[in-house]
């Protein structure tokens, strides 16, 4: 569990170049593919699962969005593979709902090696700035198949297709910050299942009860004890905003 997880690549073919690099770890984000609103997305996608990513890309976007949104999500399933590498020792599960305003999305991800996805997002408009709303779905389909994950990705509720696709692309962030953490970082034993995720980092809010040491208050987690109940997955250890602020992540404020 030592060192950065990182990867980096370069993909030229008759239709994009692309340069890239991922580190699974709160840093800069630099997403720059001559589609404004793809743009938006995967940067909401990395800053809201606490990644490191810049992705720059030249496509044919004189023909139209396709092969550029296509091989922009090809290029990051890819480098989130090798990031990962051999997924020793993470939690590989990893589910999130995510609200925006009237809308809300619901994603379940499992980091199994066998690519799967069911995307049901609703969008009705053709399309968003300039990119297609048939290929919101793409991108993230071609995310999930090579990165090797199983992917259940749901707008439940939403009138507003830029909401609709930001939430979805803000729940599939907050499940893979789930599924990529370590399960001793999180206090989870590699052995057996767990009640609730109340409490599951070891400096974490919500005391642990069963199979945390000293807890007293409710949380039934796994993680160590805390200093105090928590609503919900708070009490994390270093996945909040605030740890983000510090480790001086730059402000996406105003276009999340």
């Amino acid at each position: 569990m030592s060192g950065v997880r990182r990867a980096q690549a370069r993909r030229e073919t008759k239709e994009t170049r692309i340069e890239a690099s991922l580190a699974l770890e709160p840093g800069p984000i630099l997403v720059e593919t001559g589609i404004g609103f793809l743009d938006h997305l995967v940067s909401t996608l990395a800053f809201h699962g606490g990644f490191s990513l810049s992705l720059r890309c030249e496509g044919d976007l004189r023909i139209d969005d396709h092969h550029t949104t296509e091989d922009c999500g090809i290029v990051l399933g890819d480098l989130f593979k090798e990031a990962l590498g051999d997924r020793a020792g993470i939690l590989r599960f990893g589910s999130a709902y995510a609200p925006l305003d009237e809308s809300l999305a619901r994603a379940v991800v499992d980091i199994s090696g066998r690519p799967f996805s069911a995307i049901e997002l609703g969008l009705v408009r053709e399309k968003l700035g300039d990119l297609a709303c048939e290929n919101v779905g793409h991108f993230l389909a071609s995310f999930a198949q090579h990165a090797g994950l199983t992917l259940h990705l749901d707008l439940i509720r939403g009138a507003n297709d830029h909401h609709r696709a930001e939430a979805a692309f803000k729940a599939l962030a907050l499940a893979l910050r789930e599924a990529v953490a370590y399960r001793a970082a999180r206090g989870v034993g590699d052995g057996g299942g767990g009640a609730g995720r109340g409490g599951q980092g070891s400096a974490g809010g919500a005391a642990s009860g069963g199979d945390g040491g000293a807890g007293g208050g409710a949380g039934g987690g796994e993680g160590r004890a805390g200093s105090g109940a928590a609503a919900g997955r708070g009490g994390e250890g270093r996945d909040g905003p605030a740890a983000d602020s510090a480790a001086g992540i730059p402000s996406l404020k105003g276009i999340l």
